[in-house]
């Protein structure tokens, strides 16, 4: 699977020892959620930003190729078998979160294909977490845990 995970930790010994005493299936819960909040970002970037998490404009179809599509053909959006926008899911378990997608072509379009052997894909990173991503993870993380406080 090409994957982005995002690793959290707090400088909070409060916050730590709440966090050790949780449940796993509170843990799973909340790792689920943010998996979820990722997967919906993602699946945003890719419909409407054409553009990196940290909003980088991707390249341009080389003129060889744009030559092959249509006028309704969109950078990384193609729907069917199933197209990559589909194919993105949020794969947590226990206490991680990721998301990604099994397209065996998600790869190539998030690195580039240099380095397997086609110079002329050029990387249009899609996957990752954006600073928006990163305050709404922090906001969802500190909302599920002052509610389980309660």
């Amino acid at each position: 699977m090409s994957g982005v995970s995002l690793d959290f930790s707090f400088d909070d010994a409060e916050v730590s020892r709440f966090l050790n005493g949780l449940s796993d299936v509170a843990i799973d819960a909340l790792a689920y959620n943010v998996g979820a909040l990722l997967e919906s970002s993602t699946k945003e970037r890719l419909a409407t930003g054409q553009s990196s998490p940290e909003g980088e404009p991707w390249a341009d179809w080389s003129e060889g190729y744009a030559a092959t599509r249509s006028a309704h053909h969109s950078l990384l959006i193609d729907s069917g078998n199933p197209g990559l926008l589909e194919s993105i899911q949020n794969y947590s378990s226990g206490g991680t979160a990721e998301v990604g997608s099994n397209m065996v072509y998600a790869a190539i379009h998030q690195f580039g294909g240099a380095g397997a052997g086609k110079p002329e894909i050029l990387a249009r990173p899609y996957l990752g977490v954006s600073p928006d991503d990163r305050r709404d993870v922090r906001d969802l993380i500190m909302g599920d845990l002052a509610g389980l406080a309660q």
